[in-house]
Order: C-alpha cells, then sequence, then structure tokens
C-alpha cells in the first residue's frame, strides 16, 4: 500500500474509516494471518462479507472488521457462515469439506460480544489490534484473545501524511445543503469519498457547479477530475467515477456512471461524457417498471391476458439485447442485471419457445476499490 489514512484520537491514533482498516488489513493478510486474499465485501444470499480468504489448505476464512466497539458482532458472522454453507460459492477455490474458520477484528471487544461466543456453537477467534505510534513511526499490532495475550504479529503501517490530512477544507455550504436531502448512509459514505480524495494528494480540489461537485487539479481545459457527485432533480446523488473505457479494461479513460447501494457494492453501469446521462436515466427507469411487472408474473405462474403476452414478448426482446451487451463484455446497468436475473422458464409456454439461459450475477464491484481504481488512473494522467 502507498499510504493508510490515520486520525488522532485523543493520545491514540485510529484508522480514519472502517475502509482504511480493510484496505490495510487486506493488504496484508499474508503477513498478518498467512492466508491468501479471495475477495472482499463479497455478496452472498443477502449478506456482505468483509473478506474472504483461504489459507494453503483451500480452508475458508472470513474476516469480519469494526474500526470501533461493536456489540454484534457475532451475529453478523453467523449469518455470514449460514449464507456461505447454503450457497457454497466459488466452489473451485474452496474446499467446503473443511469447515469454515470465523475471524473477527477490532480495536476492543465489548462484554457481550464474550457471552455471546461462551454459548456459541460455532468457532470464532477475536483479535484485538492497537495501532502504535513511536517516533515517526506507525505500526499495526495486533493479538488472538484466546493466546493469553500473546503477541501475533506487529507489521508498519505507511501512514498518509498528517498535515495534509488537517489541512482538509470542510464541506462547502452548497454541498452540505445537497446532503441534508440524502440519506444517512448516502450522507456517510459520499463524505467519507470526499475526505479520501482529498488526503490522496494535495493538489486535490473540489469545484462546484449548481447540482455537481468534481474532485481534481483545477478547472482549466487541462484539468484532470477523478470523482463527481452529481445530484439529480430529485436530489438524489449519482457518483462518477474516471475509469478505462472497456468495462475498465483499457487505459483510455472517460466518465463511468457508477450504482451503488452505499454499502459499498459498486457496478461500472457505462460512460456519460456530461451531465446526468438521459438517455441511461430513462433506460433504466423503463426497465425498472418492467422488472416490478415480470416479477409480478413470476409470482403469478404466467399471465394469459393480453397485458401477459405483451410482458413476456417485451421481456424476450430486452433479454436478447442485454445478453448481447453481456456477451460483448459491455457494462449492465443494475436493472438490466436484475432483468436477466428473472427465470421464467416456469412460463415460457404462455407465449411459447424453448428454456431460456438462466444468468446469476453474485459478483458486485467494490465501490471503495472503484474509487482506488480512479485515484491512481488520475495520478497516472497528472
Amino acid at each position: 500500500m502507498d499510504f493508510v489514512n490515520l486520525r488522532k484520537t485523543g493520545d491514540s491514533w485510529e484508522f480514519a474509516t472502517e475502509a482504511d482498516l480493510e484496505d490495510f488489513v487486506w493488504a496484508n493478510l499474508k503477513e498478518l494471518f498467512g492466508l491468501i486474499p479471495l475477495k472482499r465485501q463479497y455478496y452472498v444470499k443477502g449478506q456482505i462479507c468483509d473478506i474472504l480468504a483461504l489459507n494453503e489448505q483451500k480452508q475458508l476464512v472470513v474476516l469480519e472488521l469494526k474500526n470501533s466497539e461493536d456489540r454484534y458482532i457475532v451475529q453478523q458472522l453467523t449469518r455470514y457462515y449460514d449464507a456461505l454453507q447454503e450457497v457454497k460459492p466459488l466452489e473451485d477455490e474452496i474446499d467446503y469439506q473443511q469447515p469454515i474458520s470465523l475471524i473477527a477484528i477490532k480495536p476492543s471487544f465489548h462484554k457481550d460480544n464474550f457471552i455471546d461466543k461462551k454459548y456459541h456453537n460455532l468457532s470464532i477467534d477475536f483479535f484485538e489490534f492497537t495501532i502504535l505510534a513511536e517516533e515517526c513511526n506507525y505500526y499495526f499490532q495486533i493479538r488472538n484473545l484466546d493466546l493469553h495475550n500473546e503477541k501475533v504479529s506487529k507489521i508498519g503501517i505507511p501512514h498518509q501524511d498528517r498535515e495534509r490530512n488537517d489541512n482538509i477544507p470542510p464541506p462547502s455550504r452548497g454541498l452540505m445543503n445537497r446532503l441534508a436531502k440524502c440519506s444517512s448512509e448516502q450522507q456517510e459514505e459520499i463524505l467519507k469519498i470526499r475526505q479520501k480524495v482529498f488526503s490522496f494528494d494535495k493538489r486535490m480540489e473540489e469545484i462546484a457547479s449548481g447540482v455537481s461537485f468534481k474532485y481534481g487539479n483545477g478547472n482549466s481545459k487541462i484539468s484532470k477530475f477523478c470523482v463527481e457527485f452529481y445530484f439529480d432533480s430529485k436530489g438524489i446523488p449519482i457518483i462518477f467515477l474516471w475509469l478505462g473505457l472497456k468495462n475498465n479494461s483499457s487505459d483510455h479513460i472517460s466518465r463511468a456512471r457508477i450504482w451503488t447501494d452505499w454499502q459499498d457494492n459498486a457496478l461500472l453501469e457505462g460512460y456519460v461524457p456530461s451531465g446526468i446521462g438521459v438517455k441511461m436515466n430513462l433506460s433504466k427507469k423503463t426497465l425498472s417498471n418492467r422488472v416490478k411487472i415480470m416479477d409480478q408474473i413470476v409470482a403469478n405462474k404466467g399471465s394469459k391476458d393480453h397485458k401477459g403476452y405483451k410482458s413476456m414478448n417485451q421481456y424476450h426482446k430486452d433479454r436478447n439485447r442485454i445478453a448481447r451487451k453481456l456477451n460483448n463484455s459491455k457494462p449492465l446497468t443494475y436493472e438490466e442485471r436484475q432483468l436477466l436475473e428473472i427465470d421464467a422458464n416456469e412460463f415460457v409456454h404462455v407465449i411459447g419457445g424453448g428454456r431460456l439461459n438462466t444468468y446469476k450475477f453474485d459478483h458486485y464491484d467494490s465501490l471503495n476499490g472503484l474509487i482506488n481504481v480512479a485515484l491512481e488512473k488520475w495520478l497516472k494522467r497528472l
């Protein structure tokens, strides 16, 4: 890692955000635990696992991280365990004949955590970490609480320049007015991203223009941007990132519209040179309505009225168009994914035709990871 954002609280130090803690542990899984990184922010059956990793015997290890005290981490790990056991994703990489190992990592554990663990059937390891400041150096010290305070590991932290962090400008009145209409999850994530962007490089500036807040090195014709928050007519925030074309596989950069659930799951939906993407917005709205209609038809095991016939025919047309995009490795919007995931095979006989291909999208990008990529590409372009 190039750096980690730290902040001082009283006489001690902590990671600036939980995302910074996750970045650090993910980058140092081998040194801290002897583990091989597999997936992060992995979505399975309605649950989002912080980190999935493997040991050398292909045993699955689930790590849940908290940047502060939390009373419900045992329950979270239990839900992850249940979802993974039921779905058994990534079977080519994981040996499910071995028990799934569960690890909780926090700066301190609430007494309720120990009570939950004491009467729990699953084996869960509690790891407590501390950030040590020694002269100009910082260290991550972690220990397994079941091993009588034995020090497990102590490694250096490549910390971000503290003076730069202290000089981050407060959000403008315009941005705060926009955020006031957002949900608490959206507010928290946008401010966290803003903090990360400003901490990345001292040349970073915020350029506000009505409904848009862009971040880059100035506002001239030769300026380069990396992140933008755009608020639509209803005040809903949309994130744009400057990423590679061809679904982020190309070195050529363009402004990409990002879907997110504001819990780090994200998708690159397509490229919009300017504005909000009126055509994309209209398509997303239309497909969202069609998904609702098809879900209703699925629930009713097919519909034989005129509306049912019409919807099924439109469904086939939409599927064929979206499948062509998928086969050509073009980005799909969230609603296009939803439509492809609908299984209409039980009632396809209503309008005739053979069986349909079934699509399932378990993988989402990490919003934090996409922002890291946008920042790195921005730096290379300067």
